[in-house]
């Protein structure tokens, strides 16, 4: 169960769905995790110890390295208070199966993610 203000999982990036298949299969050769599909575009494991992430959307929200995700209760007010300290917002708020998150970069130049499950209960943005 995701815990407010707490980082959640770590995503890596794939160029797009047939390096994300490749990653997996290498992961589940190498260490023995079992990955969840969602779609052709991204699989997860908790079976790393800490959720992993395998992004192969090769869409404009594709990061380019490792990505810190953070759960939160609050997805507006969290976005608020993110561009309040100073950081940056790549990526507005958007949708996914799951839930909704934006991207923002801090003062020190890293890439993280939040999200949230969606409060309607849909994946639109």
């Amino acid at each position: 169960m995701p815990e407010n203000n707490r980082i959640d999982l770590v995503e890596l990036p794939a160029a797009d769905a047939a390096a994300l298949t490749t990653a997996r299969e290498f992961y589940e050769s190498a260490f023995g995790w079992t990955f969840t599909a969602y779609g052709e575009g991204y699989a997860d494991t908790s079976d790393s110890g800490v959720a992993l992430g395998l992004n192969g959307s090769a869409d404009e929200t594709q990061q380019a390295a490792a990505l810190p995700v953070l759960f939160v209760d609050d997805l507006e007010a969290a976005r608020s208070r993110v561009t309040a300290s100073g950081g940056t917002i790549r990526h507005d708020i958007y949708g996914f199966p799951g839930g909704r998150r934006f991207h923002f970069v801090d003062p020190a130049g890293n890439e993280l993610a939040v999200w949230s499950h969606d409060p309607a209960g849909s994946t639109a943005s």
